[in-house]
């Protein structure tokens, strides 16, 4: 299953609708992208599979390291939480 490592989002379910109503299962996607970030922390590059609503948040918060310390950990992977715990401890 297609997941993003730091928002947790999923794909939704849903219809196609044609014109006469009828109505079609489907699945909207996220849309996923491999990316590396930098993490000034602990030096070193890190690689996830995010959103990319993911991406801009990152940029709006300013760094990887400020966007990872103020995430909830019920929304991030296994990976990321002892990332982010490394990155708190130093």
């Amino acid at each position: 299953m297609a997941k993003c490592e730091l928002t947790g989002k999923i794909f939704q379910s849903g219809n196609n609708v044609s014109h006469a109503k009828n109505r079609n299962k489907r699945r909207f996607n996220p849309n996923l992208q491999k990316m590396s970030f930098w993490s000034g922390k602990l030096n070193k590059k890190i690689s996830a599979t995010v959103a990319t609503s993911a991406i801009r948040d990152i940029d709006k918060a300013g760094s990887f390291d400020s966007y990872i310390i103020k995430a909830k950990d019920t929304n991030l992977s296994s990976n990321i939480i002892k990332i982010k715990k490394e990155i708190i401890s130093k």
